[in-house]
């Protein structure tokens, strides 16, 4: 307890604060004058006072540095030596609360790198000698042969020798649906096999995989950021010897200690201390009433200088999710209302994102299915049954459409659609186009951005064609496709290099290393992966985008807020200098002047909270 109380702990200050706080006032109506032995002050004194005392001492011994805690150091030990216990108590206790507000604005430590090591598959099923045996998969050795059964996590980068599967691998790519692969393609660590059992080649160990190289990319980047330094530190070994020099001039002057030590007293940087950790707190509790998590001073900090924002597009620009654009059926045999409840019945009993989809829509249309006979799945192949005495099978085309038909496809392929074909007894009778739709306040949200002077620009694992439409329709005009976590995270870097400030936005666990490397990371929260989250400085709760310009501009007006507070502290305190140098003041009064400029940087944060968000 004892050292947690000296360290200057969050919960041990507040308690020392409050306990401060009731001493101070107590202190100065005299309640226990005759009463104690001592002011009573004095516990604020030591309650408050100490760890800075032992803070200031440790900077200037030990590590050499001036912080500060020295100039309040000094005004502490002067004025309890003239007696000047409530003016010590207070400047002891101002400090404290302006340490707590910088805790708590500071935020938590990310856990991201945690999260993407969690990810990491622990064991393999290797095949050596024609018998399958588990290990541990830091054991597994390039050459390798592996298997791979449904729902399991490919354990290394390696090279697919036999099966057909599909694979999510949105953890590396961010595509929303899975990719089918058969021999001869490459599957990563981490990735998820959804359907079939196949074998594979090891051609990378578990240390040199795509996810582990995800992980130290993460360490690097983390590493890389600069803590934000406060300001009061910063400028701490000026404002001493500006401090001391005023008290000796005024000492030498008036042969007033008195005058000097008041002096002391009004120099330190109390208001100048609070003037940033009000405002960003202010700035956080605004964002917060509009569904906006900013998890740092540093964090907002970071955002008001935003210069570009990288948008990711599956779940961010799009819901994330596969909807029915088009059904279309190819024959006068079948309507398109017969196509959707050929997929429908059959997909039931799938498990694939589209499937899902193709019955979800015929659901809310007719409110039930129907049972199906003969149902099988072939991975990579798509699904099969028997509907109305008819082999219905839903998946890739089997045979050729017509000219017109054909037309009718690509265009729903060149807007990024994914189709499904629907086939009766082994001939194509019609297909099913499904796309991730994009979020209705998208364009709005980007428009407004590029308003207030953020340029957009789309980076995306999908393919050129998915990510082209949907630029388009958002007004997106730079587009970067078929991207890798690391190719995200360099061309961000690019830009910052360039002295151009990047935030990045995105919702998936491919997304954890550039919103980690960029200068600001936003998250979606509402569909976001925990990584991504824990990745971002700021998150949107609700998922709306839309609110993204209210963001940037409120992060603006706080370190406006900031920079007005900090101009306005010095003149306070300059002011309280003059009037304490010619004796209009004395440590008391001083004091009272001094917590005046406290006040008002407080209040002229809290003005930030009237700000209003976008409806």
């Amino acid at each position: 307890m004892l050292k947690r109380w000296l360290e200057n702990e969050p919960k041990v200050t507040l308690v020392c604060a409050i306990v401060s706080a009731v001493s101070l006032v107590l202190s100065i109506t005299g309640v226990f004058k005759d009463i104690l032995p001592i002011d009573i002050a004095w516990i604020a004194i030591i309650l408050c006072g100490i760890p800075i005392l032992i803070g200031a001492f440790k900077g200037v011994i030990f590590e050499h540095d001036i912080k500060a805690d020295l100039l309040v150091s000094l005004a502490l030990i002067a004025s309890a030596a003239t007696k000047e216990f409530f003016a010590a108590g207070e400047v002891a206790l101002i400090m404290q609360i302006g340490s707590l507000l910088e805790d708590y604005t500071s935020g938590k430590a990310r856990a991201s790198i945690e999260k993407l090591i969690n990810l990491t598959p622990q064991t393999a099923r290797v095949i050596r000698g024609g018998a399958e045996d588990t290990i541990p998969v830091e054991e597994v050795r390039v050459g390798d042969v592996l298997s791979v059964i449904a729902g399991e996590t490919v354990p290394v980068d390696g090279t697919i020798i036999s099966g057909e599967t599909s694979i999510d691998q949105s953890v590396m790519t961010g595509e929303s649906l899975p990719v089918d692969k058969t021999v001869g393609d490459t599957v990563s660590s981490g990735t998820m096999n959804q359907f079939g059992t196949f074998t594979m080649r090891c051609d990378h160990e578990s240390s040199d995989s795509s996810l582990q190289r995800m992980v130290r990319l993460a360490k690097e980047a983390e590493e890389n950021k600069a803590p934000i330094v406060s300001a009061a530190d910063r400028w701490a070994t000026w404002l001493v010897l500006i401090a001391l020099s005023c008290a000796v001039i005024t000492w030498i002057v008036t042969r007033d200690f008195m005058r000097a030590v008041t002096v002391l007293v009004v120099f330190c940087p109390c208001a100048f201390i609070l003037a940033t950790p009000t405002a960003v707190l202010a700035g956080i509790g605004n964002a917060a009433k509009y569904g906006i998590i900013i998890k740092s001073g540093e964090a907002l900090e970071k955002l008001s200088r935003i210069k570009r924002i990288a948008f990711d597009k599956t779940g961010t620009l799009t819901y994330g999710k596969p909807q029915v654009v088009s059904v279309c059926s190819c024959t006068n045999t079948y309507s398109d209302d017969d196509i959707l409840r050929f997929a429908a019945l059959v997909e039931q009993k799938s498990e694939h994102p589209l499937g899902k989809a193709i019955c979800k829509v015929y659901t809310d249309k007719n409110g039930r299915t129907e049972d199906v006979s003969d149902f099988r799945m072939t991975a990579a192949k798509g699904v099969s049954g028997t509907v109305d005495s008819t082999m219905i099978t839903v998946g890739k085309l089997i045979g050729e459409l017509d000219s017109a038909d054909k037309a009718r496809v690509d265009e729903h392929l060149s807007k990024g659609a994914t189709v499904v074909y629907v086939h009766a007894d082994g001939k194509p009778v019609g297909f099913i186009a499904l796309s991730d739709v994009m979020r209705e306040d998208a364009a709005g949200a980007v428009k407004k951005l590029k308003a207030v002077g953020i340029t957009p620009m789309l980076l995306t694992g999908d393919n050129a064609s998915a990510a082209g439409n949907i630029a388009k329709s958002v007004g997106i005009e730079t587009v970067h496709t078929d991207l890798l976590p690391e190719d995200k995270m360099k061309i961000i870097k690019g830009y910052s290099d360039k002295g151009e400030a990047v935030c990045m936005i995105g919702d998936g666990v491919n997304d954890a290393l550039a919103l980690t490397s960029a200068d600001a990371g936003i998250a979606m929260g509402g569909i976001g992966s925990d990584i991504a989250i824990e990745s971002a400085d700021a998150v949107l709760v609700s998922d709306e985008i839309k609110r993204l310009p209210y963001l940037f501009d409120m992060m603006q007006r706080v370190m406006k807020k900031i920079k007005v507070n900090i101009i306005a502290s010095l003149v306070i305190n300059l002011s309280a200098v003059i009037l304490s140098a010619f004796g209009m003041l004395t440590p008391i009064t001083g004091a009272l002047w001094h917590n005046f400029g406290s006040v008002f940087v407080v209040v002229n944060a809290a003005l930030l909270l009237r700000k209003k968000g976008e409806e």
